[in-house]
């Protein structure tokens, strides 16, 4: 198959530093692979020469494509691992990257479970969490605005590393920063820290749905991942949130987010008016998270979210998974609660508390198969999709 120029540059590095699941020797690179402009969603099996995949080793270059494509266009490059040192002490674990003669370093807090037999399964929560957490997980908070501001640009940990001109988006920086605490975690071991780092998740709400979403698309390591309420730049597709804003609904596209918060590279300024050029959408950033667990929570009430183009994204990223084989590890529950955004209802709580039974509590007979939604909305999936699940092998 056949890959953009910019995986030809750097696809053994994201491969050996980028957490992320082997790539097969086989995947062969074409520097020079380009796919068509598209108005729906891009086929996630097609490749460049046109052919779709057949196979799973096809789906894992596809993936390390697909990586690469949206760092490239979007979110600008996930450094590779630094040197990475680490302290725990009095429930805060210290986190000391150093690359080129700098170091930079942040800290997290830990929550135990009152009680259970450690070590805990646990869930790393972007400056806290707003869903509900069962018992027998632990919290680790995550301070990704120390890691990387969104508001100037630059600015933050991430940047006192590796220079404040750095191409990389405060997103991308965040995927980086928990990274950095999954290798702390997994560095000072379960004695230290009473955590198990088979069995982590991530969390966030609203800019920071998104950079759990993206978090999760870029550390394997990630067992469960839990977007809550991200909107368009998290589980929302570009093309369809456009659409529905030219039809007069009032909702965040590419071309506002881009003139805002810095949470995408400067480069994706010259995509966002036309974001048919992109040889991807955001159901194959969620795809990059199967075979693991992913349940997309949305607010339906909130036109600003895109609940269309969240629902329909996810729908579309759910047939990679089915043709996967594991259709029931993308969950999708949309509900309205009004503008009482990052407010989870409890009509969401059974799917939460599924997916966490199922992938970090090993309760592997809980039924996720869960695609709900009180959207006010009609979604045709024709006019969106013009490909089918394949079945890999």
């Amino acid at each position: 198959m056949k890959f953009l120029s910019f995986i030809a540059l750097a696809v053994a590095s994201f491969v050996a530093a980028q957490e992320v699941s082997p790539t097969p020797t086989t995947c062969a690179v074409d520097a020079h692979a380009t796919y068509p402009k598209s108005a729906k969603l891009p086929d996630p099996f097609l490749l460049a020469d046109g052919k779709r995949l057949a196979t799973k080793d096809e789906w894992a270059c596809k993936r390390a494509e697909i990586r690469a494509q949206i760092q490239q266009y979007e979110l600008g490059p996930k450094p590779p691992k630094p040197t990475v040192s680490a302290t725990a002490s009095s429930g805060r674990i210290t986190i000391v990257s150093s690359e080129g003669g700098k170091s930079a370093s942040f800290s997290v807090s830990i929550k135990l479970p009152s009680s259970g037999t450690a070590p805990f399964p646990a869930v790393i929560a972007f400056e806290g969490t707003s869903i509900p957490i069962p018992a027998g997980v632990a919290t680790v908070t995550f301070p990704n605005h120390d890691v990387a501001a969104d508001d100037p640009r630059g600015k933050g940990k991430f940047y006192d590393l590796y220079g404040s001109t750095h191409s990389a988006g405060a997103l991308i920086a965040w995927a980086w920063g928990v990274s950095r605490v999954v290798d702390a975690l997994e560095q000072l071991g379960p004695d230290a820290t009473k955590i198990d780092t088979k069995k982590l998740a991530v969390t966030g709400c609203s800019r920071n749905g998104k950079g759990a979403l993206i978090a999760g698309a870029f550390d394997d390591r990630i067992a469960l991942v839990i977007p809550q309420e991200g909107g368009s730049g998290g589980p929302g597709c570009w093309r369809i949130v456009a659409d529905i804003k030219k039809n007069g609904t009032k909702t965040e596209d590419a071309t506002q987010i881009v003139s805002g918060d810095s949470w995408f590279a400067t480069s994706f300024t010259q995509y966002a008016p036309d974001t048919t050029v992109l040889p991807y959408d955001h159901h194959m950033l969620m795809a990059l998270v199967a075979p693991r667990g992913l349940l997309v929570i949305e607010n339906s009430g909130i036109d600003y979210l895109g609940p269309i183009s969240t629902y329909g994204c996810s729908v579309a990223a759910r047939m990679v998974y089915e043709s996967l084989g594991v259709k029931e590890a993308l969950g999708i529950s949309q509900a309205s609660h009004g503008n009482s955004h990052c407010q989870m209802p409890s009509s969401q709580n059974a799917e939460v508390a599924a997916f966490f039974n199922k992938f970090l509590l090993g309760q592997s007979n809980v039924a996720t198969d869960v695609v709900k939604t009180d959207g006010k909305f009609n979604w045709f999936a024709g006019q969106w999709i013009d490909w089918t699940t394949q079945n890999l092998s």
